[in-house]
C-alpha cells in the first residue's frame, strides 16, 4: 500500500510580518498534505506572526515553530529548516512562501515526482502550463530577464531558477556543503538549484500558477536583485576561468 502524500515530508514556511497570511496558508497546506509536518521559521516578526504560529502548533502536533531572535534573511531561514529536516530524519523537505502566492494543492503532484525519482521538483512559472497572475509588468520583466541571465551564465537547463516553491529529496541537500551557502532571496534559490543540477541530480519543473499576494508587503527589494546579479556573474566568471565557484 502506497504511503499517503506527505509522509516523511517537512514543509518549511519562513515568515516575517505575515500575520495576515500565515494561518490561512498553513490551513491550506494541512488540507493538501495532512500527513506532512510543517515548520514555521519566524524571524521575530513584530506583527505577532510567531504567536499566531505558536497557537496553530498547540492545536496540531504536526506543526512546529522555530523562533529566531532577529531578521536574518530568507536563505538563512531555509537553511535552518533544512537542518531541522536532516536532523529529524525527513526524506523530503519543501519550500513554500507564507504569503499565499504558492498553491499548496500542487504539493501532492510535486511529492509524487519526488517519489518517482526526482531529487528536486521546482514549482515553475516559466514552463508550459505555468503562469503568473496580478504581477505588474516590471516584476515580470525582472523575473524573466533574471532567470534568462542566470540560466545562460551558469549553463543551466532550469527555466525558473529563482522559483521559491520547491520539494527537495533530503539526500540531495546532504550531498551539498550547505555550510558554504550564504546567498539570500532570489540568489539563494538560484544557488541551490544550480548546485544540485551540477551534482548530476534529477531536477524536474512542475508548472504552477503564481498569484501575487493580496495581504502584507512584498519582501522584494533592489538589494536582492543586485546580490543575485553580482553572485551569478562572479560564479560565471570563475567557471569560465576553470575554477571552482
Amino acid at each position: 500500500m502506497a504511503e499517503p502524500a506527505g509522509e516523511g515530508t517537512l514543509i518549511v514556511v519562513p515568515t516575517y510580518n505575515e500575520a495576515d497570511n500565515v494561518e490561512a496558508v498553513i490551513a491550506r497546506i494541512v488540507a493538501a498534505v495532512p500527513a506532512a509536518h510543517v515548520l514555521v521559521v519566524d524571524d521575530a516578526s513584530p506583527d505577532g506572526t510567531g504567536q499566531i504560529a505558536d497557537r496553530l502548533a498547540t492545536a496540531n502536533a504536526r506543526i512546529a515553530v522555530l523562533h529566531r531572535p532577529e531578521k536574518r534573511g530568507l536563505g538563512a531561514a531555509y537553511l535552518a529548516g533544512f537542518a531541522h529536516a536532516i536532523d529529524g530524519g525527513y526524506s523530503v523537505v519543501v519550500e513554500i512562501d507564507a504569503d499565499g502566492s504558492h498553491d499548496p494543492a500542487e504539493l501532492p503532484a510535486m511529492l509524487a515526482q519526488i517519489a518517482s525519482g526526482a531529487d528536486l521538483v521546482i514549482g515553475s512559472r516559466w514552463v508550459d502550463g505555468g503562469r503568473v497572475i496580478d504581477w505588474p509588468a516590471h516584476r515580470r520583466a525582472i523575473s524573466r530577464v533574471g532567470n534568462g541571465y542566470a540560466r545562460a551564465a551558469l549553463r543551466s537547463r532550469v527555466s525558473d531558477l529563482t522559483a521559491g516553491f520547491r520539494a527537495y529529496r533530503t539526500s540531495a541537500l546532504q550531498s551539498l556543503d550547505l555550510a558554504t551557502v550564504s546567498s539570500q532571496g532570489y540568489c539563494f534559490q538560484v544557488e541551490l538549484a544550480w548546485r544540485i543540477e551540477a551534482k548530476g541530480c534529477t531536477v524536474v519543473e512542475h508548472p504552477i500558477t503564481f498569484v501575487e499576494r493580496t495581504q502584507g508587503r512584498s519582501k522584494m527589494h533592489l538589494g536582492i536583485v543586485l546580490e543575485a546579479l553580482f553572485r551569478v556573474t562572479s560564479w560565471s566568471v570563475l567557471m569560465r576561468l576553470g575554477r571552482q565557484p
